[in-house]
């Protein structure tokens, strides 16, 4: 038995042989009640729960993957806003990445959704969604559409008020800490801004997302394991730190060795083992 298991792991792919959390296909309890511990992208979550794969609003994309897990406040900010979604008449959401079952680093994708407090969603409201449950294939081969036309500029005919007013709902939310967007998104949601916009604070610009959004959640009460990041710099974001991201030092790519992930915290630890 012992050989079989060896030459089993010798077949697995080196990547996967170095990241355990991917394998882990339950979430497990080692504190009680649902704890996010650690940061963003150096963490792991206790108590996870997983988010049906079909909702009022919404409908979960890449279940192969089986990172539909997150916090309790991540599932039923997810289930909140599609409900809004649906009574507004937005459409349906499509929902990418939550987490692994015991968070953690992922295989291949992100540096953060580590902690069950992250999603991705796209920015694509398909219409088919919203008339029936996508079947299995397609939830795995349909490909989220950039809203760019080209360079920086919005595409008309896949950005529309309803991803605008989305954004609008999922910013208003108290648990939401902040959306990470394209810098194109924040801009053109800048232009078109209201008397009302003090949620675009909420809305960060950050490079890619220009297929989906990225919402993350503020620490829960009583995760006291939880580590929150830097508070967001006062104003709406619309001033001329925007026009840094359409710079060319903004563009550059980079160079040298990537920044290696942070420990995780020792609880992470006795959560995988467990």
């Amino acid at each position: 038995m012992k050989f079989l298991a060896v030459a089993a792991a010798l077949l697995l792919p080196t990547g996967i042989l170095a990241n355990p959390w991917s394998q882990v296909s339950q979430p497990v309890n080692i504190a009680g009640t649902a704890q996010s511990i650690g940061t963003y992208n150096g963490g792991c979550l206790s108590v996870a729960v997983s988010l049906p794969k079909d909702g009022m609003g919404y409908q979960v994309m890449r279940l192969s993957r089986n990172r539909f897990y997150g916090h309790p406040d991540l599932k039923r900010f997810i289930e909140n806003l599609g409900r809004a979604t649906t009574t507004q008449g937005l459409g349906t959401l499509l929902v990418g990445d939550l987490g692994q079952p015991r968070g953690g680093p992922t295989l291949t994708g992100h540096r953060s959704h580590q902690t069950g407090l992250d999603v991705d969603i796209w920015f694509l409201l398909s219409e088919q969604a919203a008339k029936r449950s996508l079947t299995l294939n397609e939830r795995e081969t349909w490909s989220a559409a950039s809203v760019l036309a080209y360079a920086d500029t919005i595409n008309p005919a896949q950005w529309t008020q309803e991803n605008a007013k989305v954004l609008e709902l999922a910013a208003a939310m108290p648990e939401v800490d902040r959306i990470f967007v394209n810098p194109s998104v924040k801009r053109e949601l800048c232009q078109r801004r209201t008397a009302s916009h003090q949620w675009l604070r909420k809305i960060r610009p950050w490079w890619k997302h220009d297929d989906h959004f990225h919402v993350r959640l503020k620490c829960p009460a009583g995760n006291r394991h939880c580590v929150a990041q830097e508070p967001l710099p006062p104003g709406d974001g619309c001033d001329a730190g925007l026009d840094w991201w359409f710079s060319a030092e903004a563009k550059k790519p980079a160079t040298g060795k990537p920044t290696p992930p942070p420990p995780l915290p020792a609880l992470c630890n006795l959560l995988l083992k467990n």
